[in-house]
């Protein structure tokens, strides 16, 4: 084995996951697979000191400070933990601390290690100043408004010394976590990997009102300059955070048995699935200060602290059922039926089984015997089989060709496999932010809030139940007052008169998007001529295609859909387009703008574009009908000249369109 290789490579995979993970705040690995990746390195760099190198990420904390806010040089360096991931390992600990100290009993406080973003507040004479990120661990970034935004952080302390500087750890609940990813995925938006990175997305953001919405939350764990305090313990210190009214860990015991100390980290770990915040361990520090001191610290950690981090636990189980939910966005999403089994604490009955690649890849059948893990101590999940103990009867297991909801067909979206169901209760909340939406049918007041109300009261089962709801209904919901109900129905009532391209892009069809609407609704005029087209006839439109021509006769077909365009039809919904000579005024044109546009936004110029039957390109070949040049045009209207192109500025493509 080339040894220096190997430590390059690993010093280049650590230094991509700490950019995914404490930059980007979206890692690809466990934790434990990325703890992995720096004990291999560790050992290999003490077994190899010729390659030693000063910039190695195991000598430094993995962030660095953005460039998105205010660099901030902490007073004190925020150091990270030693890992540890056994209690033999611990004991080698014990015994550089005995050692090094010379004696054969000492004090260790034992905390829980929240899984957070690690933070400094810092306070003159009592008023909270500034906070910050801890970057590189010398260099973080000024988060101070953001952090304001935390109901955990006292702004004012009473009876506070002159000036206090305060070490945390900002976290994320479960609940809010859990709650924050529905939001995002009825938005259709990336989901957070795990409430650590929630947090830490959440805190570095420009606008503080996102931070305030995202409900962090903060436990204290250390004062970053104790010697200015008559404090001569790390339990003392705790104590007086507490009592100036900063959120602590809520245990911290004292205990100098080793055998102890042991059984305190296995009980934290037992309470991880009750507690509503997310540890990745625990933390074992030397308490009084004064022995701190002679211990002293690495480049990296201090000497006087270990960081025990639990293992993910795995155990085998037997898988009695798969059985299928429906998410608000139309994913099937299969889960496992578990035999009970006790599980980093709790004990779980049920896992994520992803989608059908992964059932497809590890061939999961129901009755197997499996290995399941807690994803991050949070999710169960399953992660391989034992297929020497399968039942001779068992079958490889097929995802519905049907939503188990609703009954409508299924398409596959990559691995996904989606409901297409117009009317499928599962996914109402979402298709109905789409349908009122400010590009769909531009329903104002007709937020989410007002929707989920709706949908809970079962006022509304379809897209198409908004335009029979009453003003008494609308009142009903959380006390509305008269003006804003009344308010909100014109608003329903004025959405009939919607043209026939808004009405098609509502409908959320597959690959139907504002463009595609529009071709649509110009091409046919009405709703029904759509419905009636053969599918020969939707694939030979221009920029409608066999994918779309497909997706459209697929939805069309649903019974679900039928019933819900009857429904728009008795309510006096427009069918109808609003075509006329001028809508084909650029037919069958190519169109490119470019350079600084005074007239137009990029946008508004290529959408009047399309909506005169044209189309908006980015570059210029022989086939394009016209250039469109603001200020500063470069290559593109080089190429244009070149090629004998017509070339229009503003004014003169606005005569074109008006004329």
């Amino acid at each position: 084995m080339d040894i220096s290789f190997e430590i390059k490579k690993l010093r280049e995979q650590i230094e991509y996951h700490n950019k995914k993970y404490y930059d980007e705040d979206s890692p690809e690995i466990s934790d434990y697979a990325y703890d992995q990746l720096q004990r291999d390195l560790r050992k290999l760099e003490a077994q190899n000191p010729e390659f030693a190198d000063e910039n190695s990420p195991t000598l430094r904390v993995g962030g660095h400070a953005s460039e998105k806010f205010t660099k901030v040089t902490h007073k004190y360096p925020l150091e990270s933990l030693q890992d540890v991931f056994s209690f033999d390992e611990l004991e080698d600990f014990f015994t550089r601390v005995k050692n090094t100290l010379n004696e054969d009993k000492t004090e260790y406080v034992v905390e829980l290690k929240i899984d957070g973003l690690s933070v400094t507040l810092e306070y003159i004479d009592g008023i909270f100043v500034r906070g910050a990120t801890r970057g590189d661990g010398t260099i973080g970034e000024d988060v101070t408004e953001n952090l304001m935004t935390i109901k955990d952080i006292p702004h004012k302390l009473e009876n506070a010394p002159h000036n206090l500087i305060v070490r945390g750890e900002v976290y994320m609940s479960k609940f809010v976590f859990e709650s924050l990813n529905d939001e995002l995925e009825l938005l259709q938006k990336p989901l957070f990997a795990n409430p650590r990175n929630a947090a830490s997305g959440s805190l570095r953001q420009k606008d503080s009102n996102i931070t305030k919405e995202r409900h962090l939350s903060m436990f204290c764990f250390n004062i970053q300059n104790s010697e200015d305090l008559n404090i001569s313990s790390h339990a003392e210190s705790l104590d007086y955070l507490k009592k100036l009214g900063f959120k602590v860990s809520p245990f911290y015991p004292v205990i100098t048995d080793k055998t102890e100390i042991q059984k305190e980290i296995e009980k934290m770990g037992e309470l991880r699935g009750a507690l509503d915040f997310d540890i990745d361990g625990a933390v074992v520090k030397v308490n009084h200060f004064n022995k701190r001191k002679l211990l002293g610290s690495t480049a990296k950690f201090p000497r006087w602290a270990a960081a025990y981090k639990y293992p993910p636990e795995i155990k085998t189980t037997v898988l009695k059922d798969i059985i299928i939910s429906v998410g608000r966005t139309g994913v099937l999403t299969p889960n496992a039926v578990l035999e009970p089994v006790r599980l980093a604490g709790t004990t779980v009955s049920r896992a994520t089984l992803h989608n059908k690649d992964f059932i497809n890849e590890l061939d999961i059948r129901i009755g197997d015997t499996v290995f399941v893990r807690k994803a991050g101590d949070i999710i169960p999940e399953i992660i391989s089989v034992e297929k020497n103990e399968r039942p001779i009867s068992s079958i490889p297991y097929k995802m519905p060709e049907k939503c188990p909801v609703c009954g409508a067909e299924v398409f596959e979206d990559e691995a996904a496999i989606r409901c297409t169901g117009a009317e499928c209760p599962a996914q109402l909340l979402k298709n109905l932010m789409h349908f009122s939406s400010r590009d769909a049918m531009d329903i104002d007041g007709c937020g989410e809030a007002v929707l989920k109300a709706l949908v809970e009261t079962k006022l509304i089962n379809s897209p198409a139940d908004l335009y029979y709801l009453t003003i008494d209904d609308i009142m009903s919901l959380n006390h509305k007052k008269e003006k804003s109900a009344n308010n909100l129905y014109n608003s329903i009532q004025n959405s009939k008169k919607q043209d026939l391209s808004r009405l098609i892009f509502s409908f959320g069809i597959r690959h139907v998007g504002q463009k595609a609407a529009k071709v649509l609704s110009n091409h046919f005029s009405s709703l029904d001529n759509l419905l009636n087209a053969s599918e020969d006839e939707l694939i030979n439109i221009r920029d409608i295609g066999e994918t779309t021509a497909k997706s459209i006769v697929n939805w069309r077909g649903q019974e679900q859909t039928q019933h819900m365009i009857k429904k728009l039809r008795n309510a006096g919904v427009n069918f109808t387009g609003k075509k006329t000579a001028k809508l084909d005024k650029l037919k069958n044109m190519t169109v490119v703008a470019t350079g600084s546009l005074t007239m137009f936004t990029r946008k508004e110029i290529n959408d009047i574009i399309e909506s005169l039957g044209g189309k908006s390109s980015s570059s210029v070949s022989k086939n394009t009908s016209y250039v469109v040049a603001g200020e500063n045009a470069g290559s593109k209207l080089k190429k244009a000249h070149e090629l004998g192109i017509t070339i229009l500025t503003e004014d003169q493509f606005k005569n074109l369109i008006e004329t």
